[in-house]
């Protein structure tokens, strides 16, 4: 059983150190591995500059972890109460028109608080506090299907570079943590949400269109067969990923990593871990360091998704169930189910 010991941690920030407070710190938080959450709570203080810039004025949602990763995770989207008076925060609107109070890192010492809650993914928005409504980034989730791998979603992300180029898009690639690869671009605050994932759907259907047999679009599992999956609706309102640094609740502790493109497809994600990632931090530095300062335009990719509908009758494609009807959508069926009605 963890000890009820409590220890305060000052963690620098711009307007100075904070004191955090540590609670539990000998709770065992990942099993196999005896990693306690101090440990975790360190991991986070030692790469608190860089997951700061990845996740600066964001809405953040917080998976918790309060049993460990052998327990049942949860999702909070709400700033938890008794929040420090240095927690920043927004408001986010969900898709049932719902509004929340989101936490907002704005220095590490939010995510070592959020971590002494027993976070280990952080998920932010693809917003910046200042304009809610109008993402400024485009991201595009590459998800192995069963019978493939993270090669296969490297392959898959080379391509999807060459397509982002030609919209006039830089993308910037991470481990998921998992078997995936992440690719986030930046982009003008300039188009709304329902834009950003038409753009997203247009990208993804012209890297379909190159290597048909490595990738697909198909929401519906049943469709996907063994290619990589192309999750467009990562995009949508209140879909999130793990940020960049995150630890993700899975036994090894893996973690999501920034990678450059030179070295995509010569890693090993699994070598990205809680107990590694603090020495490659400080012997490489941030991979990801000047994303952001050249922001790209949406508008190529939009054109893409009018010809495609134009052009060859492809629409709007299926949102997330949970979803309320959305204006131009397909029938959210089940293929094999649309066909015995």
């Amino acid at each position: 059983m963890a000890s009820r010991e409590v220890v305060m941690l000052q963690v620098d920030g711009p307007d100075g150190p904070r004191d955090v407070r540590l609670t539990s710190p000998d709770k065992v938080v990942f099993g196999e591995l005896g990693i306690t959450k101090r440990e975790v709570v360190e991991y986070y203080v030692a790469v608190g500059e860089p997951m700061t810039a990845a996740l600066r004025d964001r809405p953040t949602n917080l998976k918790r972890f309060n049993s460990g990763v052998a327990g049942e995770p949860f999702f909070v989207k709400r700033v938890p109460k008794g929040a420090p008076d240095w927690v920043r925060t927004c408001t986010v609107t969900f898709p049932s028109g719902r509004t929340a109070e989101s936490v907002s890192v704005t220095e590490p010492a939010t995510i070592a608080w959020a971590a002494n809650l027993n976070t280990l993914d952080f998920h932010p928005w693809p917003v910046r506090c200042a304009d809610t409504e109008h993402p400024d980034e485009l991201r595009i989730d590459l998800d192995p299907q069963p019978g493939t791998d993270f090669g296969d979603a490297v392959v898959v992300a080379q391509t999807l570079r060459e397509v982002l180029a030609e919209a006039g898009l830089t993308g910037w690639a991470k481990t998921s943590g998992g078997r995936g690869v992440h690719v986030a671009c930046p982009i003008r605050p300039e188009w709304d949400f329902v834009q950003v994932r038409h753009a997203v759907i247009a990208i993804a259907r012209r890297v379909c269109r190159r290597i048909p047999e490595l990738a697909t679009v198909d929401w519906w599992k049943e469709e996907r067969g063994e290619r990589v999956f192309l999750d467009y609706n990562q995009a949508a309102r209140d879909r999130t990923i793990a940020s960049a640094w995150s630890v993700r609740g899975l036994p090894a502790a893996t973690v999501s990593m920034p990678v450059t493109w030179d070295d995509l497809g010569e890693v090993d994600p699994a070598e990205f871990t809680l107990r590694t990632v603090p020495g490659l931090l400080g012997r490489h530095g941030d991979p990801h360091a000047g994303a952001g300062e050249e922001r790209g335009s949406c508008a190529t990719a939009l054109e893409w998704y009018a010809e495609d509908e134009a052009e060859r009758g492809l629409g709007d494609l299926p949102y997330p169930p949970e979803y309320p009807k959305m204006p131009g959508e397909p029938l959210r069926v089940q293929p094999s189910r649309a066909r015995k009605q």
